[in-house]
């Protein structure tokens, strides 16, 4: 499947600016916002969702990468972004390292007509393998522009 595909340039930020948790994934749902990949009010849902997530427990899974992803009522279709924070952000994950690339993942609460559950699975062990391979992270860390980040996940497809 080509999974990265799922991922638009207009939803990715190349330069995060938050300097905490809560900053990066209120910039995330912001940049998800102003894409138009979620309908302005629903934003708050997306800013609830994620801080509720992060507060059972830490989406930062190690090596500089955090994966986080929720049901947001109201979503018909899963979005998706990738954002990287050049200095790091402290995210308590689970190695204690910062967080210097966010997979953000969201997805509407039960099957629709565009979105397959089933499918999602899939989709998140392809996220959950690139979060492991070093190359990736090294070459994401060094992307200058967004269509340089998606096409990264792209390449990364085929390995």
């Amino acid at each position: 499947m080509d999974w990265y595909k799922r991922f638009k340039t207009k939803a990715c930020i190349l330069k995060l600016k938050g300097q905490t948790k809560a900053d990066i994934l209120n910039e995330v749902a912001d940049q998800l916002l102003s894409a138009k990949y979620i309908e302005p009010g629903l934003e708050e849902h997306v800013r609830a969702a994620l801080i509720a997530r992060e507060e059972l427990a830490s989406t930062g899974v190690g090596m500089n990468v955090a994966i986080p992803h929720v049901k947001v009522e109201g979503l018909e279709e899963a979005v998706f972004s990738l954002a990287v924070s050049k200095d790091g952000v402290e995210w308590q994950a689970v190695d204690g390292a910062p967080v210097h690339i966010i997979f953000t993942v969201l997805r509407p609460e039960e099957r629709t007509d565009t979105y397959d559950p089933d499918e999602h699975l899939s989709m998140m062990r392809w996220v959950a393998k690139l979060a492991r391979d070093p190359d990736f992270r090294a070459f994401a860390l060094q992307a200058k522009t967004k269509a340089e980040l998606v096409g990264l996940l792209k390449e990364m497809s085929v390995v």
